[in-house]
């Protein structure tokens, strides 16, 4: 299944490519993507491929991500946003002799309740995040439901964007005979977007288990660019992922991104 979808992704990222045109206002849209508490309705589909997973690095995984964001206006001047990521995952021999899973993991939930416009430059968003137990398989989620807070900040200014996400979930409960969940979530971004909407993103994406006391660290530069074929504007991006630092369960070296993501600016 991973080989099949990693071949189906990049034959998809290189026809987009190829046949793709950004429409009016590419540059604009990219920019709010950068921007994860921007007023922009999106549906991400990020594919993760990850190698050597487990202590005897054999194991492999692939996570399809699927991550609606919905902008909800309160009034003049807040914003409600919706961001939830749903992984769907295929894995084998994450743990020596492990047969192969296939379900869904964990549904995060997160709201932030963010200005409707920049603070002194600033944009800031604050809300609760929520871990969901919808795991089908064990092997694949915590059996916990947690909650805890979440908040971003971020500087936009010409073509860059700078900023970071936050979160912190405890659990409170679900299975006894499964281990708590206290974990802290930090993702710092640094990206800039090009006038022709290409995008380019240096960020980490850390999670340190307090738990266990171990941090899991993949970096991964990302490339992304915004089309519009027909009346429907989406964006792509893709690049590596390297693992700085992982568990003994987690994947070292390298792993691959490739998002698709479905974009509904408004008025459209």
């Amino acid at each position: 299944m991973e080989f099949k979808m990693y071949r189906i992704s990049v034959v998809l990222f290189a026809i987009l490519l190829a046949s793709g045109a950004h429409g009016q206002g590419g540059e604009d849209l990219a920019k709010e993507l950068a921007n994860p508490v921007s007023s922009l309705i999106s549906v991400p589909f990020q594919n993760n491929f990850d190698y050597e997973l487990g202590p005897l690095d054999q194991g492999r995984r692939y996570t399809l991500n699927v991550q609606p964001v919905i902008p909800i206006s309160l009034n003049e001047n807040w914003n409600l946003i919706s961001r939830t990521i749903v992984p769907v995952v295929n894995q084998e021999d994450v743990f020596p002799q492990a047969p192969e899973k296939t379900g869904l993991g964990d549904t995060t939930q997160s709201l932030f309740f963010s200005p409707a416009e920049p603070v002194n430059g600033i944009t800031w968003g604050v809300g609760p995040a929520f871990l969901l137990p919808t795991a089908t398989e064990p092997q694949l989620g915590t059996e916990k439901w947690g909650a805890g807070p979440t908040g971003v900040v971020l500087k936009q200014t010409g073509g860059w964007t700078v900023g970071a996400l936050v979160n912190h979930i405890w659990s409170f409960a679900g299975d006894d005979d499964r281990d708590d969940v206290d974990s802290t979530f930090v993702q710092p971004f640094f990206a800039y977007t090009t006038p022709d909407a290409w995008t380019f993103t240096l960020q980490a994406e850390s999670t340190y288990n307090w738990e266990v006391e171990q941090w899991n660290v993949p970096v991964a530069f990302l490339v992304a660019k915004v089309f519009q074929v027909g009346e429907q504007t989406y964006q792509v991006q893709a690049g590596p992922r390297y693992y700085a630092e992982s568990p003994d369960t987690g994947a070292d070296g390298m792993g691959f991104r490739l998002s698709f993501i479905l974009l509904f600016p408004a008025g459209k």
